[in-house]
């Protein structure tokens, strides 16, 4: 489906299921088809809304890109949508997006669930790893990017015995428009810093990673988890950074639980 919001601003989305609103954040350079495996499995226990951010799929690529630009879009779309607030779920990049939701916008935000994600801005030497990775697109172009990116994207037991997962992730990420997955890691490299928000953090939160995950450690999330009151932690087995992705069942258990409790 396609919205036009009041900005103008044209969004893709799939839409699917019942009852609670779950709002779904992809990562990079990733698009919605990252949820399929939620907008079909979790479709008995939630409204799934699962956005194109601004620049990927099939959304408008349209700039300039903030993490801040990304979260008002969503604003928007839940308001041009008549849903007040939801479950917001963001993988990764879409964490960093779901942490400035709820700071921005806090009445839209009815539980979170950070996925492989991390509060902290970048550092000095992340923001230089991301300007290289410009300069990579720009020389040659997504499709060798997405190669490159595969092995930090997904778990040892994903590379070595789900070649169907393989190249799916393959393929959303080559089919990525250059000039949105650009600006993304300006955005990404702009970021502020979040730490200060956990401790504030009011709503039903949930914290999930994969043990396989070598880009954001589950040390790291376990950390982040700790400083969320009385938030939930779960580590699934045999996935890495993106764990919802490769093992959609195992993922929507946990989500599952979660929704029932909020």
């Amino acid at each position: 489906m396609i919205e036009r919001l009041a900005s103008g601003f044209e969004v893709a989305y799939d839409r699917a299921g019942s009852g609670v609103p779950l709002l779904l954040i992809h990562g990079w350079p990733h698009s919605r088809a990252l949820w399929a495996g939620q907008t079909s499995g979790l479709a008995t226990q939630a409204l799934c809304i699962a956005p194109d951010l601004r620049g990927f799929g099939e959304s408008a690529v349209n700039g300039p890109w903030s993490i801040e630009r990304f979260a008002d879009d969503l604003d928007a779309l839940l308001e041009a949508l008549s849903i007040p607030n939801a479950v917001v779920c963001g993988l990764s990049m879409g964490g960093y997006v779901a942490l400035s939701l709820l700071r921005r916008h806090p009445e839209r935000v009815r539980g979170l669930i950070l996925t492989s994600t991390r509060a902290t801005a970048d550092s000095p030497e992340a923001r230089e790893k991301r300007a290289r990775l410009i300069e990579f697109i720009e020389q040659h172009g997504m499709k060798a990017l997405a190669n490159r990116q595969l092995a930090t994207m997904v778990g040892t037991t994903t590379l070595e015995s789900r070649p169907d997962v393989r190249t799916s992730l393959l393929e959303m990420m080559a089919a990525a428009p250059p000039a949105g997955v650009i600006g993304a890691l300006r955005a990404m490299a702009d970021r502020a810093d979040s730490s200060d928000l956990l401790s504030t953090i009011t709503v039903p939160t949930l914290v999930v990673g994969g043990a396989e995950d070598t880009f954001i450690p589950s040390d790291e999330l376990r950390a982040m988890a700790t400083r969320i009151p009385r938030s939930r932690f779960e580590l699934l087995a045999g996935s890495g950074h993106v764990c919802a992705y490769e093992c959609p069942g195992a993922f929507n258990h946990v989500v599952g639980e979660f929704l029932r409790d909020v």
